[in-house]
């Protein structure tokens, strides 16, 4: 079975519509990069530099320095299915990264997406 779409996809093209959905929730780019930094364990430097070489998804995380290991504990819905109940393991990064621009550009607290 031939890989998704999504996994192709740069990390440079999607990062532009991550800032405009939060941004458009008056949230900012800043709040943004801190929940990726989270999540992949990147510095701000390293995140930078991701989306200069426009690296796919797969590189993305595969390149990730730390994967937080608290991201298990990130649950519910994204495009229709649960994020905990995905099996395969890329998907299931890109869905827990879906699922925490859509908690900040929902409002939610910062120390509450981090979950600490």
């Amino acid at each position: 079975m031939a890989d998704p779409k999504v996994y192709h996809m740069t990390f440079a093209s999607i990062y532009p519509m991550y800032v405009d959905k939060v941004e458009r929730k008056n949230r900012t780019q800043t709040e943004l990069d801190e929940v990726l930094r989270w999540l992949t364990g990147y510095s701000q430097e390293q995140l930078l530099e991701q989306i200069a070489v426009e690296v796919d998804l797969e590189q993305f995380f595969a390149e990730a320095p730390r994967l937080n290991p608290n991201r298990t504990l990130i649950k519910g819905v994204v495009c229709g299915v649960r994020v905990e109940n995905i099996e395969e393991p890329l998907m299931q990064e890109i869905r827990y990264m879906d699922k925490l621009v859509d908690e900040l550009a929902k409002g939610k607290a910062l120390a509450k997406i981090l979950r600490s």
